[in-house]
């Protein structure tokens, strides 16, 4: 075990993989100066830079070229830097490296992984502070990942390296810097969830930075008798169903929480599928349907706070207002 950050778990997992196949490569921009956000610190002087590959400023032509080297035989890292910024290659994600296989009959496989950043990154506005996994989770032929955890982002990061398959990996903008012990042995899979706080009242049921924000809810809920399960989804599609419904089928409640905005967002499918599978109480936390402010005033219209969810889940557990009704925060719960 070593104390690391989300970005250097991210780096070190990266490690790993090129050590062990000489396919794997990373191309985007400023990934030879080690990214924004260090996440590929150091990689170019090590393995050279016809493997950690600068490009020119075209998101389409990056990922592109990501397509093209996974058909080849590659197992390319494609960096967007943010979400917002992968919507100028959204042709080559959802025409190309999600149907290919499909349309191919099996014959092409799209080994690729493309890292895009999301969240709310302070004073950086609306361009650049979007969550938008919900629109991947929507698209056949994808996998979509939010680690929230370093030890996440390293398991993780190798699970969608290994998969096979185009993976869109949704780290948090602003997670960069959380510290964490990474056990470089620990393995993760694919769609399967980890519950971070066991519970009886309240199944809460979140992914990426908010699972923070939910587990502040959680202590503070537990002082006032409130005993909530905490699952940290991890990977959006697939998602963990049957973890999910277990946890609802025992706590017969369930509030699912995400930075995105809630209308139509990922909760929305989580919430109607418990509703449906075990008939319990739901309800869902999300952002309000308005681009993100610049300035902190407006910027904090759109954060969904550890007060929030506390506020949430005493109404969904008695069913009526509490001392702060969710009428009060319309912004919140639009």
């Amino acid at each position: 075990m070593a104390l690391m950050t989300y970005a250097q778990a991210a780096a070190l997992a990266l490690t790993h993989e090129m050590q062990a196949d000489a396919n794997v490569v990373v191309i985007g921009e400023d990934v030879g100066r080690g990214g924004i956000f260090g996440q590929y610190q150091g990689l170019q002087a090590r393995f050279g830079d016809q493997r950690v590959i600068d490009t020119p400023i075209s998101e389409a032509a990056i990922l592109g070229a990501g397509v093209g080297m996974a058909l080849a035989g590659l197992r390319p890292v494609v960096e967007m830097r943010v979400v917002d910024f992968a919507l100028c290659g959204m042709d080559e994600i959802v025409n190309q490296a999600a149907k290919n296989r499909f349309m191919f009959g099996g014959q092409g496989r799209l080994p690729m992984v493309m890292r895009m950043p999301i969240g709310i990154w302070d004073s950086s506005a609306a361009q650049h502070s979007q969550s938008l996994e919900t629109w991947f989770a929507h698209l056949p032929g994808v996998v979509v990942v939010c680690p929230a955890t370093p030890q996440d982002n390293y398991s993780l990061l190798r699970a969608a390296m290994a998969s096979g398959d185009p993976v869109v990996y949704m780290e948090h903008k602003t997670l960069w810097g959380l510290e964490g012990e990474v056990d470089e042995a620990q393995q993760a899979a694919l769609g399967q969830s980890r519950t971070v706080r066991t519970g009886m009242h309240l199944t809460l049921v979140s992914w990426s930075k908010q699972v923070h924000a939910c587990a502040q809810a959680c202590e503070q809920l537990a002082r006032e008798g409130i005993q909530a399960e905490l699952v940290d989804l991890r990977t959006i599609w697939p998602w963990d169903r049957d973890a999910v419904l277990r946890s609802c089928e025992r706590t017969g409640h369930l509030l699912v929480v995400h930075e995105a905005v809630q209308a139509a967002g990922f909760g929305a499918e989580i919430a109607a599928t418990a509703a449906e599978a075990v008939g319990c109480k739901v309800s869902r936390l999300g952002a309000p349907r308005i681009p993100v402010g610049y300035s902190p005033v407006l910027e904090a219209q759109s954060r969904v706070t550890v007060a929030d969810v506390v506020v949430a889940a005493r109404w969904l557990v008695a069913r009526r207002p509490s001392k702060v009704s969710p009428n009060a925060s319309p912004g919140t719960w639009l």
